[in-house]
């Protein structure tokens, strides 16, 4: 299809920790999306229903899971449709994300939920979408995806981490974008949150007052993935198989959930300190950079940098904003996806699209 340009895009973000729909409308002022500005942004908490569903998918039979891709797209578009109606505007095209429900790369396989053409249908825009497809079948991890707008919309940064579901880096290193998840985050933390009836752990208070576990916090710094080297990518599955088990043992030993958020506050920041140790100026961005303990012990355990977390609408909607960027180059036919971060044997073009 041909831009014109300004170019309006919604970049639309689901992640892991099932917060909501980040939707964020980015008007694009040149061909190659390096002016920018984000004319509006929202976050559209999940109905119960939907989180619910959406928390379960893994679990369905073939067919079911086809019919809620279907019914999860007609949603999707129909949140798009509110949020131009909400902020009265309109766009060109739609960059998704989608829902992630498998993610195995090693075995040739990512399921990001959402079906395209629904979505399309709804909301009458062009979509871009399945982001992951190619690189997985290129033998890449399909993850992560944001570190080519790091490199082109944020390279004054040394590094650029963010705090999702999934805490996942990104940086130069001899000329090349390296990136990969680092550990979980916020599927941990929200999920020992939602023990105590809470949403999440707001400003790291629970964790605050608890008090470290220092075998547990032995015991999930040993873990393998932190030995493997790059690219290597996390998702749902490797939480539920590796991580889960480990802290719920400790729940049975009568310890308390505070002290188990402190333990994984602790571990993820350390984990964190293990890949950022030269100087420079860090961007943190996700849900997480709203954890103000979280934040408070990523800089101690990165003294030498800088850690940036002063820009709220940045913070919240940077991954919606660069899948609108990857959106962009997958419509001029530009290379979106970097062999070097996710170890597929090109860089190459992804995305599909729904017209």
């Amino acid at each position: 299809m041909t831009l014109n340009f300004p170019f309006r895009i919604i970049g639309m973000m689901s992640g892991s920790s099932l917060d909501g729909l980040d939707l964020v409308s980015v008007v694009f002022e040149s061909a190659d999306g390096l002016k920018f500005h984000i004319e509006a942004a929202e976050s559209r908490p999940y109905p119960e229903a939907w989180r619910q569903r959406l928390s379960e998918a893994h679990l369905l039979s073939g067919l079911e899971l086809s019919f809620l891709d279907v019914e999860y797209g007609r949603f999707v578009g129909e949140q798009i449709l509110v949020f131009m109606q909400t902020h009265d505007l309109t766009a060109q095209a739609v960059a998704m994300h989608g829902h992630t429900v498998f993610h195995e790369p090693h075995k040739g396989l990512t399921l990001q939920i959402g079906n395209g053409a629904a979505v399309a249908a709804v909301c009458g825009l062009p979509v871009v979408g399945k982001f992951r497809d190619k690189d997985v079948a290129l033998g890449g991890e399909g993850a992560p995806l944001v570190p080519i707008g790091d490199r082109l919309l944020f390279g004054q940064y040394a590094y650029c981490l963010n705090l999702g579901g999934i805490a996942n880096i990104s940086y130069e290193e001899k000329g090349q974008r390296k990136a990969f998840d680092i550990t979980t985050c916020n599927m941990a933390l929200n999920t020992l949150a939602r023990r105590q009836g809470l949403p999440f752990d707001r400003n790291g208070a629970l964790a605050a007052n608890g008090k470290r576990i220092q075998a547990l916090r032995e015991r999930l710094d040993a873990l393998d993935f932190y030995r493997q080297s790059p690219p290597k990518s996390l998702g749902r599955e490797w939480f539920e198989r590796v991580q889960q088990p480990i802290y719920l043992n400790y729940i049975e030993q009568g310890f308390s959930e505070a002290d188990i958020l402190r333990t994984f506050v602790e571990h993820i920041a350390a984990q964190i300190g293990r890949v950022c140790e030269r100087a420079g100026r860090m961007l943190i961005t996700g849900g997480g950079a709203f954890n103000g303990f979280l934040v408070e012990n990523i800089r101690k355990a990165c003294p030498k940098a800088v850690c940036e977390t002063d820009d709220a609408m940045l913070i919240e909607y940077k991954e919606a904003l660069i899948f609108a960027f990857l959106g962009l180059l997958r419509l001029q036919n530009r290379i979106n996806c970097l062999r070097s971060v996710t170890g597929a044997s090109a860089d190459h073009v992804g995305g599909c699209v729904f017209l």
